[in-house]
């Protein structure tokens, strides 16, 4: 199942299920050539609503130099366990949305494969980490990399409003392969593209791992890390995240 957040024509906010009309993945290109959203007896064009962030988060749990390429790219070693930060739920942004980031600084994009969890956990074991995993869905880490630099915590340069788009999906896990390729596109040029299998911490370390330290609760995040070949934007590029099996999140940046 792909599962939708959505705002009705009435302007309702609605939970419904994506359905593939012709095999286009969701979000495709736009806001969704190719498909349908049906909440209960009800149909729509994806054109009809709006799409809103598939889950809403109390935190994004975020994992830095998660792909070998990725850490030497930024002139990083691979750590030994995962790198681990936090963005608020402020940063969320929708699928088709238009980010406007800090008006100082370069603003990256990180193409990642988002975990969306399903129930309140602590302490899982490994072995029971895909338990607790509701499914998968398209993020972007967009970084100021000026402020990054600049200070310890990050807050500037990965916490700031609209700094992590996310969508336009729940698919539940069945949809996503162990190798699902993840790609990131910038105006229709091939950016970034990855595998799901050339993580170096796997999604079910990471469960365990981050819910060694703190409680996830049903809705939260982790942001898995992304593949190499990050680079700046510039005002009105728009950015297209596709993830096999899960369908394409496309937004656009302003920059101040």
């Amino acid at each position: 199942m792909k599962r939708v957040r959505f705002r009705d024509p009435a302007g309702a906010v609605r939970a419904g299920e994506w359905v593939e009309t012709d095999g286009t993945p969701a979000g495709a290109d736009t806001a969704g050539s190719g498909g349908r959203i049906t909440f209960g007896d009800r149909e729509y064009t994806p054109e009809e609503v709006t799409v809103l962030p598939p889950c809403e988060p109390t935190k994004l749990v975020c994992v830095g130099r998660n792909y070998t390429a990725h850490a030497e790219e930024m002139g990083n070693d691979v750590p030994d366990r995962p790198l681990l930060f936090l963005k608020p739920p402020n940063t969320v942004a929708g699928h088709g949305s238009d980010v406007t980031p800090p008006d100082r600084g370069r603003i990256d994009y990180e193409a990642e494969l988002a975990v969306v969890v399903g129930e309140q956990c602590r302490n899982v074991d490994r072995s029971a980490a895909t338990d607790v995993v509701a499914g998968y869905s398209c993020l972007v880490d967009l970084s100021n990399r000026e402020d990054q630099r600049a200070e310890q915590n990050w807050v500037r340069g990965k916490a700031f409003d609209g700094a992590a788009p996310l969508g336009p999906v729940l698919a539940t896990p069945e949809h996503v392969p162990d190798d699902a390729n993840i790609e990131l596109r910038v105006n229709g040029e091939r950016r970034q593209s990855g595998s799901r299998d050339r993580l170096i911490f796997t999604v079910a370390d990471l469960v365990a791992e981050i819910t060694r330290y703190l409680t996830l609760q049903p809705g939260d995040v982790i942001a898995t890390g992304t593949p190499e070949g990050v680079g700046p934007l510039a005002d009105g590029d728009e950015v297209a995240v596709r993830i096999e099996g899960v369908g394409c999140l496309s937004h656009t940046v302003s920059m101040g």
